[in-house]
């Protein structure tokens, strides 16, 4: 049997390329639509269910956890068995997590609809992502991509919106009733117009490392949460800092004995350009992702703005990032990508500096909006280089693997920053300013930072020399 292999029954003698690229936008949308709807519904659902702080921040970290620490077992999961058969799985368990979520009765049910959301996700997108490369070559296939890229900014760019007016109208359940319909058109696509796809040969099927990971990752996550509320370091939130940390030294001595048979080869991270390119990832979309839970939050808790205001403010972001990507993907071609990589980051802490002057009657058009204009700047031109020069660092067998723990330390960053955030979502009202100001200002920090990483990282001789990759 042929490393590749394909399944093509009866009823997909109708199978097109277009199909797939329909039904991979179907499912990754699921991802996009809920990072960015669930940001306008938090205040509601602290506000509904009494949430403290700690439990706002797990209802963000709930998804984000399984989804950075088993994203690359999904896709190994989709090599070794069947892509198709993965994506359905997984989009099928979104679709019964976001009932579940919306039928809550309660926080700890919603938490765990959330976890399970989290599970699905991680299932679905690189399987989704792969099926999408699989079925399309050449320029075509950067067509696709770039059709798939798009159709996930417009999703983000109008999910704001349509989620503030959702829980305006309807409360905010209703958010997640919004995923039903893109379950069914992906799984109906799917098991009808799609042929399945696997390749055992390069499949890392590391259930060891992926327990490991999770476990590590959730320790630590919840001990971090603990100690941001107030920054003193309780026997609770010492000790599961302290166990988080002891597995994620564990899972690493696991996946060193596994060497090329890991789910994270650490064989990887002798390469100087890819380990500073993960560090960027890590330290950019940490702090963009806090950016985006703040920002919201703060303008209906303390700005006086309703949830379709919020949203609407929030709509330049991606409609920007989304429009200036290609250009600045073009400039990254002509001069490298050393510079855009290194600025990006860079002005991206400046449009956070920028919103932290967020306060309450203010006019979005002099505070917000001058905030938004340069952080999108930065996430465009930083953004639209970055995978392909990722890619392009590492040998042409070792892309799939180093574009899925790309993804993950991006969620990763992310799932970090929330966890830190306790002081200022336990704050309400005015008393919320100061914090998130503060929060704010850390975070762009952290952002311009992750614009030194690149610099030093993609100086002298970065690209492989099998990488196979032309331009960036």
């Amino acid at each position: 049997m042929s490393a590749r292999a394909r399944e093509r029954p009866g009823q997909h003698d109708v199978a097109h390329p277009a199909w797939t690229l329909v039904m991979s936008v179907a499912a990754s949308s699921l991802s996009f639509i809920d990072g960015s709807i669930l940001n306008v519904a938090l205040p509601a659902i602290r506000a509904d269910t009494g949430a403290g702080a700690a439990e706002v921040q797990w209802v963000v970290n709930a998804y984000t956890l399984p989804l950075a620490a088993l994203i690359l077992l999904g896709g190994a999961l989709g090599d070794h068995q069947g892509r198709r058969r993965w994506l359905v799985i997984g989009t099928v368990l979104f679709g019964i997590a976001s009932l579940v979520c919306a039928l809550a009765g309660s926080l700890q049910t919603l938490l765990a609809g959330r976890a399970l959301q989290g599970v699905g996700a991680a299932l679905l997108l690189p399987n989704s992502l792969a099926l999408l490369n699989g079925a399309y070559s050449g320029e075509a296939r950067g067509q696709a991509v770039g059709t798939w890229a798009a159709a996930g900014a417009i999703s983000a760019a109008i999910a704001p919106l349509a989620g503030g007016w959702l829980v305006q109208q309807f409360g905010w359940p209703s958010i997640f009733y919004v995923n039903i319909p893109f379950v069914g058109v992906a799984i109906v696509i799917a098991l009808t117009r799609v042929e399945e796809v696997s390749d055992p040969g390069s499949a890392r099927l590391d259930l060891g490392g992926a327990a490991l990971a999770t476990l590590g990752l959730g320790a630590a996550t919840y001990g971090l949460t603990l100690w941001s509320q107030t920054f003193a370091l309780s026997t609770l939130a010492g000790g599961a800092i302290a166990a988080g940390l002891a597995l994620l030294v564990a899972f690493g001595l696991y996946e060193r004995r596994l060497g090329d048979k890991a789910m994270v080869p650490l064989s990887l991270f002798g390469n100087r350009c890819f380990t500073s390119l993960n560090l960027m990832t890590f330290l950019l979309y940490g702090a963009f992702g806090g950016a985006m839970l703040l920002i919201p939050f703060t303008l209906i808790e303390a700005g006086g703005y309703s949830p379709v205001e919020a949203g609407l403010a929030l709509l330049p972001l991606s409609i920007l990032i989304g429009g200036a990507s290609r250009m600045m993907g073009k400039l990254a071609e002509k001069i490298g990508p050393r510079w855009p990589l290194t600025i990006g980051p860079i002005i991206v802490g400046i449009g956070l500096a920028l919103a932290s002057r967020l306060a309450e009657s203010q006019s979005y058009w002099t505070h917000a909006f001058p905030a938004i204009l340069v952080m999108s700047t930065g996430m465009a031109l930083a953004v639209a280089p970055l995978t392909s020069t990722v890619l392009a660092s590492v040998s042409r067998h070792q892309t799939g693997m180093a574009s899925g723990l790309n993804s993950a330390l991006s969620r990763l960053g992310g799932l970090i920053i929330v966890a830190l955030l306790g002081a200022v979502l336990v704050a309400q009202g005015d008393a919320l300013l100061r914090p998130f100001a503060m929060a704010l200002r850390m975070m762009g920090v952290v952002a311009a930072l992750g614009g030194v990483a690149a610099f030093f990282g993609l100086s002298g001789n970065w690209r492989h020399a099998d990488s196979g990759t032309e331009t960036v």
